[in-house]
């Protein structure tokens, strides 16, 4: 990923940021040696104040990888609360799985492995919060069965919308590229959402439901 934000200010950001739990800085290293997108602690932790700020209760995930953004909505919701993680590698669960038990989260957390809208497909009722960060090509489709299931004052948050800045190089082309210029343009023309686009890392999309 190419920072869309200059590596100094971005660093000058994440030392402003209270310690984390040892077990995110864990997963954080993890991710480093390993090459697993994770939205990182800046993103994580503006996730979690999103959530805590509507009283967020029911959260659904799409796309969750190793659990490292699962962990900050999951302390948001409090005990009680649900977070639905979701991810196509076992692998990646099992080791979510570890790291939020580790945290005394995962009684807060349901894990499935497979296809995120499947998943989200075969659940009910709204979400106080929806999170999209799935592979980039799959966010039109994402978004579509999303945008629905988010309960009137939540949120519809997506990672990774400003995609290196690739969004606005007309020379790029990609499925992933042209996927996530496609969530951007189809978010903002939702009349029931205000969306805004924060540039932090590589772009959070926030929308809020209004009606």
């Amino acid at each position: 990923m190419t920072p869309i934000v200059p590596p100094p200010l971005d660093q000058y950001i994440r030392d402003l940021l209270p310690a984390r739990d040892p077990v995110l800085a864990e997963m954080e290293e993890h991710a480093a040696q390993h090459d697993v997108p994770i939205v990182g602690p800046a993103v994580g932790l503006l996730l979690e104040i999103l959530a805590r700020s509507i009283g967020a209760e029911r959260i659904f995930e799409m796309g969750s990888a190793i659990g490292y953004s699962t962990a900050f909505f999951a302390r948001a919701v409090g005990r009680g609360g649900q977070v639905v993680y979701t991810d196509g590698d076992s692998a990646n669960a099992e080791r979510a799985r570890g790291y939020l038990e580790r945290m005394g989260l995962a009684d807060r957390v349901t894990i499935r492995v497979g296809d995120a809208i499947a998943s989200l497909d075969q659940t009910t009722g709204y979400f106080d919060v929806v999170f999209i960060d799935v592979d980039k090509d799959g966010y039109p489709a994402a978004l579509k069965a999303a945008a629905p299931r988010v309960r009137r004052g939540g949120y519809l948050i997506a990672d990774n919308v400003l995609w290196s800045g690739k969004v606005i190089d007309e020379g790029v082309r990609d499925k992933a590229t042209e996927g996530i210029r496609h969530f951007n343009r189809t978010l903002f023309a939702l009349q029931e959402f205000r969306s805004v686009i924060v540039p932090l890392r590589d772009g959070v999309a926030i929308a809020r439901r209004e009606a």
